[in-house]
């Protein structure tokens, strides 16, 4: 399969499911409830807790805002107040969240335990990477700022900030390469 290009216009906002902030969802697979996994930006405008998400696990980015405190299953606060930071957790614990200045932005990626798993990373684009989907691998890029684009096919594929490329096995083209300056969310999720 080819990799496949999703602007930011092709995304759906939503509410949470416990209806206490808003998420624009870019990509769930497959596409119900059910999910195997799903990669959404969150707007965390208040305190508030998250909603429950039984058998999944989470990792939340810090996108834009001044970060916040999470209190994940009653432990002590964890301060999430730098761009670019990571935090995982099962969500099926109890996170309440505490806003520290303004509201936050922020690169949810959540996977069904029993189905796959993922890693995240922030990180500069500075000229080109090679993301490589073998057997039961898809990779995510979500460009949040700079340009970008899918090199080494007949019409390259330009990415704006806020665009994501998705990118799954394909025998007869393993590799894809993608160039440019900016930063980047990479998503690495595979099959169990």
């Amino acid at each position: 399969m080819s990799p496949t290009l999703l602007r930011r216009a092709d995304y759906r906002r939503m509410r949470w499911k416990n209806g206490l902030g808003w998420t624009t969802e870019i990509l769930r697979e497959p596409d119900h409830d059910a999910f195997d996994w799903r990669l959404s930006l969150a707007e965390i405008e208040s305190d508030a807790p998250f909603s429950a998400f039984a058998g999944v696990d989470r990792s939340l980015l810090l996108l834009e805002g001044h970060g916040m405190e999470l209190r994940i299953d009653g432990a002590a606060p964890q301060l999430m107040n730098t761009r670019g930071q990571l935090v995982r957790f099962a969500g099926e614990t109890a996170v309440e969240a505490r806003l520290l200045d303004g509201p936050t932005r922020d690169f949810n990626v959540m996977t069904r335990r029993e189905a796959c798993t993922h890693q995240t990373w922030f990180r500069p684009l500075v000229g080109p990477i090679v993301l490589d989907a073998g057997p039961g691998v898809e990779w995510v890029a979500h460009l949040v700022s700079g340009r970008a684009r899918r090199q080494h096919v007949d019409e390259p594929q330009e990415l704006e900030p806020g665009d994501t490329l998705r990118v799954r096995h394909d025998p007869a083209r393993p590799r894809v390469v993608l160039s440019g300056g900016g930063e980047l969310v990479l998503v690495r999720i595979e099959a169990r």
